[in-house]
């Protein structure tokens, strides 16, 4: 038996809803192994990517990603936030009707509402994270929860995220590294597409926790971020990490030599074991900071 099948049958998980302010949102508890000591940690809320559009619970990079996190003793929660989608004509008994078109804030109000749950349980914090574009909405929640006087969030870690509403100047540098399909899917046209179409409309596109990179950041807690080397959004990720650390916030910022985007999705990359390995590393020591 393969290893992650080992951890996969090992690790308990249950499939439940939180309510949010727009109904139900499905998400999934990962408990550490039966027999395995529990860190004394917070508790950990995982956001999966897919350019906001696509993606769920079963996703490598949800499913996946949570296994390893609950197999080396953290309580792990993932969730399967509201997806962007635009309206659309559907049949229905009455007659044709348009379905609601699904934006910002949609997808962050559901990760604050499952993060505001996790909190009633934690009484030592919550730590948050999240990849691509949940790695996006994981950041614009943590300035939500503080402007409500929400308890501070323990940390938070982001993998190869887009936090600007516009894509910031890539290097000469890094438009060397890009190679594959996504040199061609992730130009700064494209990507920023994808962002207006998450937003809805150029005015939202300014708020703060729809693209929190360019506001001010002094609230948020310690942070991880792991960038992959051959990626357009390490422009962002790179840009992000530099006005945190202006803000005064603890930050450990890392870029995978030779990984791609999306190595948290590809289980059997070697980029995804050193990814998984430096988010354990990170979220032992905060525990220990944190009992």
């Amino acid at each position: 038996m393969k290893r992650a099948d080992r951890i996969s049958t090992a690790v308990n998980s249950i499939e439940t809803t939180i309510q949010g302010p727009h109904g139900p949102i499905p998400v999934r508890w990962y408990s550490p192994p039966v027999g395995a000591a529990p860190v004394r940690s917070t508790p950990i809320v995982w956001v999966h990517g897919g350019g906001f559009f696509r993606g769920g619970l079963d996703l490598p990079e949800s499913h996946d990603v949570a296994l390893m996190l609950a197999a080396a003793g953290f309580q792990v929660v993932t969730v399967a936030y509201r997806l962007a989608t635009v309206s659309r004509l559907r049949l229905s008994s009455s007659g044709f009707r348009r379905s609601p078109a699904v934006h910002y804030p949609v997808p962050v109000d559901d990760v604050v509402a499952v993060v505001r749950e996790v909190q009633r349980s934690a009484p030592t914090g919550v730590i948050l994270g999240g990849a691509s574009a949940g790695a996006c909405l994981s950041a614009g929640a943590v300035l939500r929860l503080a402007d409500d006087g929400a308890d501070a969030l323990a940390g938070v870690f982001f993998a190869y995220g887009l936090f600007h509403a516009a894509l910031p100047k890539r290097s000469a540098q890094l438009r060397s590294r890009l190679q594959g399909k996504r040199r061609f899917a992730h130009t700064p046209t494209l990507l920023n597409l994808t962002n207006l179409h998450y937003a809805g409309n150029r005015t939202a596109l300014a708020e703060a926790d729809a693209f929190p990179g360019g506001h001010p950041l002094h609230l948020f807690p310690p942070t991880l971020m792991v960038d992959a080397d051959r990626d357009s959004m390490r422009a962002s990720g790179g840009q992000f990490a530099r006005e945190l650390v202006a803000a005064g916030i603890a930050l450990d910022y890392h870029v995978l030599p030779g990984a791609f985007h999306a190595f948290l999705n590809r289980p059997h990359d070697p980029s995804f074991a050193d990814g998984i390995r430096l988010i354990i590393d990170w979220a032992l020591q905060l525990s220990v900071r944190h009992p």
